[in-house]
């Protein structure tokens, strides 16, 4: 159970009254002079949303003060790390709503199609931008995509972090060990950080000319999509969608959070994170949220140390670690007892057809796989035993690696997130946890096991439940 007290400055003073755009929250990526009246471009990417988003709150505000345009343009990438017409589905319906909301408030929102640089380039020529405001994101294609605009740009470019209740740049200039180092400085910051919103406003400054786009969906048509991975029926895209979904669990499951968060069977998970990675829903949203509704009890302070620590803990990891994706991140300990076991004897090998397939010896295992593909989504506690358990069968850590970062990425909603790539280094790699016991194969990386898992729930419900799905995922 998370400590109550995680959190009792922000808990206890949060700022009622809506604020400007903070200014730690901007990072100048190319310095520049503003130009009265050139328009302002906000290149959306992290996160879709129009209410609640400080960049675009940032680009308003720019383009008032300096009586100029606001136009706001998402570019798709024909391929995204190996994104599905799962991924794109949802994304795009997303983007569908906010382009209406925007459009409502004079905003217009462009959907490109192409290499994201190139294109958001070619659109600020088109549109003589005088700056381009754009998403703080840790991953290391996004953070190329806006170097190379910034070899391009004669203007100001300037990065807004929306995700992150307190930015990440301005928490920690290095990768932290762990929760324990990072949640004192977050615990600082949050009362400075955790306020209102301010409202965007209809805009008052038009463009005299706007460039025509393709909507969200048309383009979701258009583009060439691994069509393999359907999309879900069973979560709906955009914010409206997530504000919802945030209603119903603030209604019916937080008050059970810290004792029923691990148990898949009980139905106490917010199913937020799909709306998170794709910026549907404002993280700082949610935590105002649970402050009014729900106070600063056990149950608040669990949920909040997965919504503000453990998130930012990830960014934080991505943004400071350029291999996040691969084996070569795990810290000098987990690397060394997990090499000095790599020739152990495994007790089954499984090739990523096998698993991908749920054609493993374990049911739990099988089920809990059965789930991330039917539904695209696993439970947290879950997806710690589904990894580690991919590290137990498969003939190396870097194979395992790879093997849980496609399956995740392929099937899960919130896939290609920096919470998805912590969560297989922490699981795989030892990253922010501490050595253990020494085992076979796992050496001193933490183990985990079926009979673990049958002592935090029912399994055999689980695996009723998921088993009477297909029994071949082909």
């Amino acid at each position: 159970m998370a400590d109550p007290n995680l959190y009792p400055a922000c808990m206890i003073r949060i700022r009622g009254k809506p604020a400007a755009v903070d200014a730690r929250r901007a990072h100048i990526l190319q310095p520049g002079t503003e130009i009265p009246g050139a328009p302002i471009l906000y290149w959306m990417s992290r996160d879709q949303r129009a209410p609640d988003n400080w960049a675009l709150l940032y680009a308003q505000q720019t383009a008032l003060r300096l009586n100029a345009p606001l136009v706001t343009a998402f570019c798709a990438a024909d391929s995204f790390l190996g994104a599905t017409r799962r991924h794109y589905g949802f994304m795009l319906r997303g983007l569908e709503e906010t382009r209406s909301l925007l459009t409502g408030l004079q905003i217009p929102f462009l959907t490109l199609r192409g290499h994201p640089p190139e294109e958001i380039m070619k659109l600020a020529d088109t549109i003589r931008a005088g700056m381009v405001v754009c998403d703080f994101d840790p991953l290391r294609i996004k953070r190329k995509w806006q170097t190379a605009l910034c070899r391009q740009a004669r203007f100001p470019v300037v990065e807004i972090d929306a995700h992150n209740i307190v930015p990440t740049r301005q928490v920690s200039r290095k990768r932290e060990y762990g929760a324990y180092t990072l949640r004192p400085k977050l615990n600082r910051l949050l009362p400075e950080f955790l306020t209102e919103f301010p409202r965007l406003r209809p805009h008052p400054y038009t463009l005299r000319k706007c460039p025509h786009s393709l909507s969200p969906l048309q383009l979701l048509d258009s583009l060439p999509l691994d069509r393999s991975v359907d999309e879900v029926t069973s979560c709906t895209a955009g914010s409206k969608a997530a504000g919802r979904q945030l209603d119903a669990f603030l209604k019916s499951h937080i008050d059970q959070y810290a004792g029923e968060n691990n148990n898949p069977n009980s139905g106490c998970r917010s199913n937020l994170s799909p709306y998170l990675h794709f910026g549907q829903i404002s993280a700082q949203r949610v935590a105002l949220e649970v402050n009014r509704l729900s106070g600063s009890g056990p149950d608040a302070g669990a949920f909040l140390e997965q919504l503000i620590t453990r998130r930012e803990l990830a960014d934080n990891f991505c943004l400071w670690t350029d291999n996040y994706d691969s084996f070569d991140c795990a810290p000098a300990w987990a690397r060394q007892t997990l090499l000095q076991h790599a020739r152990d004897s495994r007790p089954y090998l499984y090739s990523t057809d096998e698993f991908e397939h749920a054609r493993t010896h374990d049911p739990l295992w099988n089920a809990a796989q059965k789930e991330m593909v039917l539904s695209g989504r696993m439970h947290g506690y879950l997806r710690m035993y589904w990894a580690k358990k991919i590290l137990e069968w498969s003939p190396d850590p870097a194979t395992a690696f790879q093997t849980a970062l496609f399956l995740n990425d392929r099937y899960e909603l919130d896939g290609r997130d920096p919470n998805g790539y912590t969560g297989v280094a922490w699981s795989i790699c030892g990253v922010h946890d501490r050595p253990w016991t020494e085992r076979p194969v796992f050496g001193q990386v933490r183990y985990m096991n079926d009979a673990g898992c049958r002592r935090k729930f029912d399994t055999a419900a689980y695996i009723r439940r998921w088993s009477a799905g297909p029994e071949s995922l082909d």
